[in-house]
């Protein structure tokens, strides 16, 4: 996806040599001449007063006047980042910015935005400083946050740009708040220069978030790679445990492709009341989780699919990735139908990396992998959206929910997890146990990012799958990826002995299909299931449920409901935007499943020997 070379800083001077003639060589232009220095680009990144959540950018640009076409056209245009990847949302970073001013020579220089992230400088001079603030009061993964604890950077949405300069090496100092000591990220530091960093183009530095501060930092090595774990946040936790955790998930990860890119990772670790999941980065990640992330076994566990979800895309999606992701287009939407792949398969791979760890026993694998299917199988739009349609419109849709978003869309995540689960058994019975998923990934990485150094077509992956199978994968492709058609799941499990089995009970009770929230003793419909009882005979999200036959609502809307048989009529009172609407409902067939992954009768032996390569059991 981006260089993971570290380029040195350097100025570079460029020596012509005009071959000996009688007859004079033709006089270069100033547009023509090349620049006598390289060109250079340093951020200096401040926060003298973190409490007012804004940061200080000075971008300094060193002999750009020829680079940038600044001596031709008498200005050069500055843009800021309007996403950033692996969150495949337009984020308009630009609307945190002000002060907005440019220098040359210690004289002001004028300039104007003259787009929504754009501002453009008007000067011929080859070197000149810019600075702006940057408000950064929203702490999650995808956006940056200071205040008087700690400063957390998403480079897209702190860092300008200009075109010509994308592909030179950057150099960022960071001057950290007088009362802190520490940063953590992926840039590799200046030796001897404190906080300074380098990074070998513009797409390395948007690939690498910094944490300044005075959280705590511990090490581990996994797989001969030196990992740093920046915590920040109050919590309990047993270090030792911890880092001996991290140390075989990353392990267990590795081994999937079986070559470590990286000469070190980090891992920057919020601590913070909602939680809020986790960004991949070329060499680090930040991961978002609440205080009590290690109270309790089950959330521990929680916290360890976190990590090799986020921790595995340092191959899957930053290495191993569509062609569309990446070199990236920070102004627009970069378009891809595999993001049930990149994230999807990332989702199986958590929870497969956690199995191959010993962190999960094989029964509790089974149970995840049926859940799975049991989420996406209890939602509507699963037979509406493919998860190829998913993926290329995560930036209109899979961002941006709203009441009737179950009934038309399925998680590229949720639908890529199961379909990845798929994949690795139509592998893994085809080749007679020979290969499974990991063979598949091992392919990619060598042709593509190591021989190729590019990203692949949906083509190039369907092709490589279907090498690594042996077999044509209609089924799969055709049904599982392209369409939103029914999957037949026990085609897929009964070569490893297993089957899907619907358990939920058959309850003869009538399903309204209407989901509520309560608010001071008012009970309001947030959702409809597309089919049910609520839907067919027109209650809306937004009416407020008063009665049912007559009997007041507050938050027993359920056990008014349970009870009732399919087929029966109920009278149900809303205050549908002020006013009193008697609307006669006629339950339905509770259409919810709840799958779990059975032995089938009378397992042969190659079915058994098949089962235990599946699922790592010696």
């Amino acid at each position: 996806m981006k260089k993971n070379a570290r380029l040195l800083y350097l100025l570079t001077v460029w020596t012509f040599f005009i071959p000996f003639s009688s007859t004079a060589s033709p006089k270069l232009t100033d547009e023509e001449t090349p620049p006598a220095v390289s060109p250079g680009v340093t951020y200096v990144l401040s926060m003298p007063e973190p409490q007012t959540h804004y940061f200080e950018v000075e971008m300094q640009l060193k002999n750009v006047a020829a680079a940038t076409n600044a001596k031709k056209n008498g200005y050069l245009d500055i843009k800021m980042p309007v996403w950033t990847p692996g969150s495949y949302l337009i984020r308009e970073y630009a609307k945190n910015v002000e002060a907005f001013t440019a220098s040359a020579g210690g004289k002001p220089v004028a300039s104007e935005k003259i787009r929504k992230n754009a501002w453009r400088v008007y000067t011929a001079d080859d070197n000149l400083t810019i600075r702006y603030r940057v408000y950064a009061n929203e702490l999650t993964v995808r956006t940056s946050f200071v205040d008087a604890d700690h400063g957390y950077v998403t480079p897209a949405g702190m860092f300008m740009y200009h075109d010509a300069l994308k592909n030179i090496p950057l150099r960022v100092v960071v001057q950290p708040y007088k009362a802190w000591k520490n940063v953590a990220t992926g840039l590799e530091p200046i030796s001897g220069q404190n906080y300074t960093y380098e990074a070998a183009d513009f797409d390395l530095l948007v690939d690498s978030p910094i944490e300044i501060g005075n959280h705590h930092t511990f090490n581990f090595t996994a797989a001969n790679i030196p990992h740093t774990v920046a915590m920040f946040g109050d919590v309990d936790y047993n270090e030792q445990r911890l880092a001996a955790d991290y140390k075989r998930v990353c392990e267990a990860a590795a081994t999937v492709v079986g070559e470590h890119p990286c000469k070190q990772y980090t891992f920057i670790v919020h601590h913070i009341p909602p939680g809020g999941g986790g960004l991949e980065h070329l060499n680090s990640t930040t991961l978002e989780t609440t205080r009590n992330a290690y109270a309790t076994e089950a959330n521990y566990k929680r916290f360890l699919s976190l990590v090799a979800h986020e921790y595995f895309h340092l191959w899957n999606v930053k290495r191993i990735r569509p062609v569309a992701l990446g070199p990236f287009d920070y102004e627009n939407e970069n378009y891809t139908h595999m993001l049930w792949l990149s994230e999807g398969c990332t989702s199986f791979y958590q929870e497969y990396i956690l199995r191959r760890a010993g962190f999960h026993t094989p029964e509790a694998y089974l149970a995840l992998v049926a859940s799975s299917i049991t989420e996406i199988e209890n939602q509507p739009g699963t037979r509406v959206q493919s998860a190829a349609e998913s993926s290329w419109d995560a930036w209109i849709k899979g961002y941006r929910p709203n009441e009737n978003s179950a009934n038309t869309t399925i998680s590229y995540y949720s639908k890529g997890s199961v379909l990845g689960s798929l994949l690795n058994l139509a592998i893994l019975s085809a080749s007679n146990g020979e290969r499974n998923m990991d063979d598949l990934l091992r392919l990619l990485y060598a042709e593509y990012y190591k021989k190729q150094k590019r990203g692949f077509t949906d083509d190039e992956f369907r092709k490589a799958a279907e090498q690594v199978a042996g077999r044509k994968l209609d089924d799969f492709f055709n049904i599982g990826v392209n369409t939103a058609d029914p999957i037949n799941y026990n085609a897929y499990f009964e070569p490893v002995g297993m089957k899907l089995v619907n358990v939920a009970a058959k309850l003869q009770d009538g399903f309204l299909g209407a989901a509520t929230t309560v608010a001071n003793g008012k009970s309001t419909i947030s959702s409809v299931r597309r089919g049910s009882a609520a839907y067919t005979d027109g209650l809306n999200v937004g009416d407020e449920i008063i009665s049912i036959d007559g009997v007041r609502v507050g938050d027993d809307l359920l056990r008014q409901v349970s009870g009732r048989r399919v087929g029966d009529k109920i009278n149900v009172l809303v205050n549908r935007a002020g006013l009193l609407r008697e609307i006669p409902v006629t339950l339905s067939q509770n259409p919810l499943v709840s799958y779990r992954l059975e032995p089938v009768d009378n397992q042969t032996a190659t079915q058994k020997a098949l089962y235990a390569k599946w699922l790592y059991i010696k």
